[in-house]
């Protein structure tokens, strides 16, 4: 027992210190931090403006709710999720890139999992970016519309946080392994990100959406990415023992295909660089 536990803990170290890695590596990179914290602000400026004028059509200002939400809520929603979507990694550019210069071939003689890997990698750039662009739209939030009236939501938030990335980085571990295969995925990229800003509630919530519409997103994963916890978030917390557990049934589905994708690809892999 205790050998097993020695081996476990190693090979946890291993992956531990590829997050760590590639945090370090990510702090010296304060130009491309700026950048994206400057596109957010301007984001976040223009479709606090869009909404404004909404909810002023309503009448009442900040007292005016559309679907439950006020419009604090809304401009907080949008700080959550704008910056969750711009913290997430390009996953597929980086692995396209590794199988067209043959770096993959390299990776997979490594004594450690290529996807798990890729997900310490994934974890340790996106959750340093996403705590900065956090910081940046919160500026901005209290700014027009003041504090955030969460409560319990910051718990639920955090608790639904971590899953959120793990979905995002599935779901792009999906697309990015077709590289395998047919080495161009941006197209397919583009589809997923499309996919996550309407189908996963990114730009307007579900509840503001068509209910045919939004009967269809149920059955969708992308809800579970970024709606579940900003809505959690905003209403302090209701609902998150069903968006847990919802997260985790995805989460186990898509680890599920993304391995036998991976299984499948890499009998099949033909490296052109190397």
């Amino acid at each position: 027992m205790s050998q097993v536990l020695n081996r476990l803990g190693k090979k946890t170290a291993k992956y531990i210190a590829v997050g760590r890695i590639t945090l370090k590596q990510q702090l010296a990179y304060r130009m491309d931090f700026l950048m994206r914290s400057m596109f957010m602000l301007l984001i976040l400026y223009v479709f606090m403006q869009l909404w404004t004028a909404a909810y002023s059509a309503q009448g009442g200002g900040l007292q005016a709710t559309m679907g439950g939400f006020s419009l604090k809520d809304i401009i907080w929603y949008l700080v959550l999720t704008e910056a969750f979507s711009l913290a997430f990694p390009r996953l597929c550019t980086q692995i396209e890139e590794e199988v067209k210069n043959g770096g993959v071939a390299v990776r997979l003689l490594t004594p450690i999992s290529y996807n798990g890997y890729q997900y310490f990698v994934y974890m340790g750039e996106g959750l340093l970016r996403f705590l900065i662009l956090l910081a940046c739209g919160s500026a901005i939030g209290l700014l027009f519309v003041g504090p955030p009236e969460f409560g319990g939501g910051w718990a639920a938030f955090a608790a639904l946080g971590l899953g959120n990335f793990t979905l995002a980085f599935l779901l792009n571990l999906c697309v990015a392994l077709c590289a395998f295969w047919v080495e161009e995925t941006r197209g397919l990229e583009f589809v997923l990100q499309k996919l996550q800003f309407t189908a996963g509630g990114m730009l307007i919530p579900l509840d503001l959406m068509p209910h045919w519409l939004q009967q269809i997103c149920v059955w969708l994963p992308f809800q579970a990415v970024l709606y579940f916890p900003a809505k959690a978030a905003v209403s302090g917390g209701a609902g998150l023992g069903g968006y847990l557990l919802l997260q985790l049934l995805w989460i186990v589905l898509l680890g599920g295909l993304a391995a036998w994708i991976y299984a499948r690809g890499v009998r099949r892999l033909n490296v052109n660089g190397g």
